[in-house]
């Protein structure tokens, strides 16, 4: 995130607009990429990672059924920090605050709550309020996307 604000700054400040747009793509690429894979290991395999930190079965069958859902994250979070990234290099600082906002408490606290009062209770619904908060920053970020470029068009900056 922090890389791709500072290489979006910097070309967005040359005037260099598709270059940004360009090291956006490539950042959710790459980012993606390691998310999909890290999403694999982590649904499927969840009891190994668990496993690394205790031997008990009962945490390590916990921790994977949390893990389960938290894997979906994985892949989302890679494409909303990079988006994040270039929000902030072109100045829309403002934007990030609000979607971070309303991913936490609009989303993630509210959602987390109501798999808490679900009987039975279950790691996996709990956790499903991260990535349900990472989707709603996604879409927010895709839409912001769809207003930045159509502004730049318009603007013959693209």
């Amino acid at each position: 995130m922090q890389s791709m604000a500072a290489f979006v700054s910097q070309n967005y400040g040359a005037g260099k607009y598709r270059r940004a747009l360009y090291s956006l793509a490539v950042g959710i690429a790459i980012s993606l990429s390691i998310g999909v894979l890290m999403f694999l290991v982590t649904f499927f395999h969840g009891d190994l990672l668990a496993g690394i930190f205790s031997n008990d079965p009962d945490v390590t069958a916990a921790a994977w059924d949390y893990l389960k859902s938290y894997a979906f994250d994985c892949m989302l979070t890679a494409v909303f920090f990079c988006c994040v990234g270039f929000f902030n290099g072109i100045g829309l600082t403002r934007f990030v605050m609000v979607q971070g906002i309303l991913g936490a408490f609009c989303v993630r606290v509210p959602v987390s709550y109501f798999m808490s009062r679900r009987r039975p209770v279950s790691l996996f619904h709990i956790g499903l309020a991260t990535p349900a908060s990472s989707l709603v920053q996604t879409i927010l970020c895709f839409i912001c996307l769809y207003l930045v470029c159509r502004k730049w068009k318009k603007e013959k900056k693209l």
